[in-house]
């Protein structure tokens, strides 16, 4: 459903679907099927699009292409890493002219994090067409909510054309934000993990107030993706979305240690070829840690030995099916690396680190857990509840 009672939503998104034709890729995308209904939403009104580089058709046509020759496009709006996707994490971007259709592209990612009134001037609906990764520190879907607020106190109407989660729908994992480490890199309390896409999270947040007023939204739907399709499954071409996320397998390691990279001391391989798809320490031995990983008997993922230099750890191979949950490895892992440095893993790391990394997290908490020596196992049970409370507050927003 597009929202629990909402009927107006229900009838967009059956109209959506009843126009969608056949694609050479197994699903549809939200852009697809707006451009099947000749963008009928649209017409006749003047539209700001949020915006980078994954904003393609299923033929590689870009978002903002179409929407300026069929539509009156007239401001571009970018999330963290710019228009093309290639400033590096947490780099303030600088707003600039869009070459390819000679429009503003206004910079989410500086000064503001939410559109200014000015820069929302003559806009009549904002779009949001952006590839997430389902993984709530990633901050694109912060970017969404704060553009929802936006529309909602400038009375703009707000479209989301939707994208697959690459992990699939099925999984849900991780700890939930505690209020005071809500931030943009956690501005919601949902699991570390999940499993919505953009628009169904649009329509929990909108639901829920979490992006402040209430916005006039609009979810334009795919089709033919269903909740057990990762990536790969898709037939769809994988755009990086940002420089360390280059395949559509990559969400899968960025949950997995993505947080563990956060503290001083473990490398995860980003800036190499495979990001993410590592954790290495100088006082780490390769060995030794492998093994443990391996005992873990996490299905689906299989463990190397790896040294480079000073630095020893283990390589990961993940399978998208994987049931092992990837967000309880991490934790493990931050128990082994803390043991084998002699607990010294978190004193380590400064005081601003530590900050970035309880806000991924979601909590303070694990620091004092692991240095106690409260196991990985006894953690990670302390999500559960949270986790089933999750899965269902969101049922009613689930579009497939």
């Amino acid at each position: 459903m597009v929202g629990r009672g909402n009927k107006r939503q229900i009838a967009v998104a059956i109209a959506f679907l009843a126009v969608a034709s056949t694609i050479d890729a197994a699903v549809e995308l939200g852009i697809d099927v707006l451009e099947q209904s000749n963008y009928a939403i649209l017409h006749g009104k003047s539209v700001g699009l949020i915006t980078n580089q994954t904003s393609i058709d299923s033929h590689g046509n870009r978002t903002r292409v179409l929407l300026r020759e069929h539509c009156n496009l007239v401001a571009l709006y970018t999330p963290e890493h710019g228009l093309d996707g290639k400033e590096k994490a947490g780099r303030y971007v600088k707003s600039r002219r869009d070459p390819v259709t000679g429009l503003t592209a206004y910079s989410l990612y500086g000064p503001t994090r939410k559109p200014t009134p000015s820069m929302l001037h003559g806009v009549d609906v904002l779009a949001f067409d952006i590839q997430d990764i389902g993984c709530r520190s990633y901050t694109y879907i912060s970017t969404m909510a704060k553009c929802m607020e936006a529309a909602a106190e400038n009375h703009i109407e707000f479209v989301v054309l939707d994208r697959p989660n690459p992990l699939g729908g099925l999984r849900v994992e991780g700890p939930t934000v505690e209020r005071p480490w809500i931030s943009f890199v956690s501005q919601f309390p949902i699991p570390y993990v999940h499993g919505m896409t953009v628009g169904e999270l649009a329509q929990m947040i909108n639901a829920k107030g979490w992006a402040g007023g209430r916005c006039n939204l609009t979810v334009v739907p795919m089709r033919g993706w269903t909740r057990s399709l990762t990536w790969a499954d898709t037939g769809l071409r994988w755009i990086p979305t940002s420089p360390n996320i280059p395949r559509g397998s990559s969400p899968f390691y960025y949950v997995a240690t993505g947080m563990v990279g956060e503290l001083s001391g473990p490398e995860t391989g980003i800036g190499g070829y495979a990001p993410f798809e590592m954790i290495s320490a100088k006082w780490l031995n390769s060995e030794r840690f492998t093994s443990y990983l391996q005992s873990l008997d996490m299905p689906g993922v299989v463990f190397q030995e790896f040294q480079r230099g000073p630095q020893q750890g283990s390589l990961l191979r993940i399978d998208p099916k994987a049931p092992a949950d990837l967000t309880a490895l991490g934790v493990y892992m931050l128990a082994e690396l803390n043991r084998s440095s002699g607990s010294a893993l978190f004193r380590r790391t400064s005081r601003s680190k530590l900050d970035i990394f309880f806000k991924v997290y979601g909590s303070s908490s694990i620091r004092s857990q692991i240095e106690r020596g409260v196991s990985p196992e006894s953690i990670v049970a302390g999500w559960k509840q949270n986790v089933a409370n999750f899965r269902q507050a969101r049922a009613a927003f689930l579009l497939y």
